[in-house]
């Protein structure tokens, strides 16, 4: 279902069309990084046009909102007796606030460990226990970052926050919301946090509908924040992989920093450390009560159900939900660059290249144009930066371009990543691909070209479709974030409307030398001409 376009040093990027993003997955041992996969249903489905194939599935897609904002789609698939549930929340980590980087991330792990009921021995006992924990651990955080610091008092706070910490333990019943769900045949459980979003996932027996909707209904309507402390460690650790210990995570991590001086995008997903450390409980019960609002949620449910049975369902388990306060919206603006911004880091790792353009959000005409310039540019092994680089100068070990990090809500990058050969220093990649660039800006793509990337962009999103859990997902973000789900067929219509001068328009517009910014990784133990910038 997924697109994985690059693998290198553990980190994993995938693209959806027009876009990726890095999203934080809780449930994998691996925190595999994970994203919202775009396509269509199936194959069979696209023999006509786009107008047959949108009445084709509304005759097989109900939605409902309940009378306190929440959404629900409802994709009928007789196909086998299984259904598909997504829960799509319209907030990430650019809706974080100061000081509380990877906060959504830190909710998602809590989504998993139980409610009242499920996950605890005595919650009755274990809820004064985390409160007073969550109490000291502020008194803590507070003592520590004075600008005269008691050292007798820090130590004696913190050792009470590990006696509490230690005695909430003893209530705890580990992974008991996940048992649940695999004993009565649940597979796919996780969920994963981007930029933009926050989504859940699983799949059921179709017998078993009722259970999901008792268990999801319970999660969000009694959220716990149960080992919560002890969760944040995994974060940390998590964090220490994927960014501190990765030359790749380090220096998308840079890039996103430098690129953005005042938009939110500037923050990694996972959060800054000294921002997970000084999060608390109550920190992110605030987020979750300002955020998760039924209005801000959509939920899809794909697969062999009636939409009668699941609307009566939801009016059930989530018909009391309290509706809150609309969310707030993100209102920050990234000012135009002012010129090229150019960084240099250092590691025990081979080179990398890195180069971002600052371009537009998913709703903007420009959008599909610059997605397909990232399918012309280095989309497989016809493009034109692989063939130059890795084929015929061999120049570079691997090489992608795309549009839409680290997200497509708020104007994005348009990134370029290259793995320099052996003996090839980061500025010789570089000249080659500033040189494609331009001559991509001076009209010389192809309309063979163009229509391959319309080709391959249109099988991929028929590819992207073909199981209920992907048919949830496409459908939920297109009506979270679109504002429908028949924005899933629009997009498509919108592809196929590109020419060759909207491509070259669009190039020569966003891939300015002032609107760009180079990161570059170097062997520390190395002489390298890396950070020079070429002429043009």
């Amino acid at each position: 279902m997924y697109s994985c376009i690059y693998k290198y040093a553990g980190l994993i990027l995938f693209q959806q069309s027009s876009t990726l993003i890095i999203m934080l997955s809780t449930r994998l041992k691996s925190s595999t990084l994970y994203i919202l996969a775009t396509g269509f249903l199936v194959l069979s489905l696209f023999s006509g046009s786009q107008a047959q194939e949108l009445e084709q599935f509304e005759e097989k897609v109900t939605e409902f909102t309940l009378d306190n904002g929440l959404t629900f789609l409802v994709i009928e698939r007789h196909l086998a007796p299984v259904a598909s549930f997504v829960t799509f929340v319209d907030v990430g980590a650019a809706n974080e606030p100061a000081g509380n980087t990877g906060i959504a991330h830190i909710f998602e792990h809590m989504a998993f460990k139980g409610t009242h009921y499920i996950g605890t021995a005595n919650w009755e006992e274990e809820k004064p226990l985390i409160d007073k924990m969550d109490d000291t651990y502020q008194q803590w955080v507070r003592t520590r970052n004075r600008p005269q610091t008691d050292s007798t008092r820090i130590d004696s706070l913190w050792s009470r926050f590990k006696s509490l910490q230690e005695e909430a333990g003893q209530y705890v019943e580990n992974n008991e919301f996940a048992q649940i769900i695999d004993v009565h045949g649940g597979t796919g459980l996780n969920a994963g946090t981007g930029a933009d979003q926050t989504v859940y996932f699983y799949s059921l027996p179709e017998n078993k509908i009722e259970l999901w909707f008792s268990l999801e209904s319970d999660r969000f309507k009694n959220p716990v924040f149960r080992e919560f402390y002890k969760e944040k460690q995994v974060i940390l650790e998590e964090r220490r992989r994927r960014v501190e210990s990765s030359p790749v995570g380090r220096l998308i991590e840079e890039m996103i920093s430098v690129s953005y001086n005042t938009f939110p995008y500037g923050h990694p997903i996972i959060g800054w450390q000294s921002d997970i450390e000084a999060t608390t409980i109550e920190d992110t019960r605030e987020f979750f009560n300002t955020h998760y609002v039924p209005g801000n949620m959509t939920i899809a449910i794909a697969g062999d159900v009636d939409p009668d049975h699941v609307k009566q369902l939801a009016k059930t388990y989530f018909g009391d939900l309290e509706p809150g306060e609309p969310a707030p919206q993100v209102t920050t603006e990234e000012p135009p660059q002012r010129g090229e911004r150019r960084f240099v880091i250092e590691g025990e790792s081979q080179p990398f290249y890195l180069m971002g353009y600052h371009t537009v959000n998913m709703h903007h005409p420009d959008a599909k144009p610059l997605q397909l310039l990232g399918s012309i540019i280095s989309g497989g092994r016809t493009s034109r930066l692989y063939k130059r680089l890795v084929e015929e100068e061999e120049k570079a070990l691997q090489v992608i371009a795309f549009n839409g990090y680290p997200g497509t809500k708020f104007e994005s990058l348009f990134i370029t990543f290259a793995v320099p050969n052996r003996g090839v220093s980061p500025s010789e990649v570089e000249k080659l691909v500033l040189d494609e660039i331009e001559k991509v800006k001076n009209g010389a793509i192809t309309k063979e070209e163009l229509q391959r990337a319309k080709t391959n962009a249109r099988a991929n999103l028929i590819r992207g479709l073909d199981s209920n859990s992907g048919l949830a997902q496409r459908f939920a973000a297109a009506e979270a974030q679109q504002g429908d789900w028949r924005a899933v067929f629009t997009e498509l219509e919108e592809l196929q409307q590109v020419t060759l001068d909207d491509l070259q328009r669009v190039a020569q517009k966003y891939f300015t030398k002032q609107n760009r910014t180079v990161g570059i990784l170097e062997n520390a133990e190395q002489d390298s001409t890396a950070s020079s910038a070429p002429a043009n």
